[in-house]
C-alpha cells in the first residue's frame, strides 16, 4: 500500500476518533428512579455529572435501615437507567458519524 495513503486513512481515523470523543463528551442523558425521587445524569461516556436527591426521599428516612435500603435501590436504578439512556443515544448518534459502522464494545 502506497505510503501515503495509509498516512491520509489514519489521518481520517484519527478525525473520527475526535468526533466521537466530541459528540460523548457533548451527550448527556438522564436515569430516574421512585417517580423522580432520584436522578442521575451523566454524559455518553458514562461519567455521571449530577446526583439530584428529592429531598422529601430523605426527610422520609427516619433512621430505618429499610428506608436507607430503599434510598440505595434508587439510587442503584437510576444509574442503571442512565447508562442504557447513554448506550442508545450514543449507539444512535454514533452511527452517523461512523457511517453504519458497528464497533463492539464502544457502547
Amino acid at each position: 500500500m502506497n505510503p501515503l495513503k495509509m498516512q491520509e486513512m489514519l489521518e481520517q481515523a484519527r478525525q473520527m476518533q475526535e468526533q466521537v470523543q466530541q459528540k460523548l463528551d457533548q451527550t448527556v442523558v438522564e436515569g430516574t428512579a421512585g417517580g423522580g425521587a432520584v436522578t442521575i445524569t451523566m454524559n455518553g461516556r458514562k461519567q455521571v455529572l449530577k446526583v439530584r436527591i428529592d429531598p422529601s426521599a430523605v426527610l422520609s428516612l427516619s433512621g430505618n435501615a429499610a428506608d436507607v435500603e430503599m434510598l440505595e435501590d434508587l439510587l442503584t436504578a437510576a444509574f442503571n437507567e442512565a447508562g442504557r439512556r447513554a448506550d442508545q443515544v450514543v449507539q444512535s448518534n454514533l452511527s452517523g458519524v461512523l457511517g453504519g459502522l458497528n464497533l463492539p464494545g464502544l457502547t
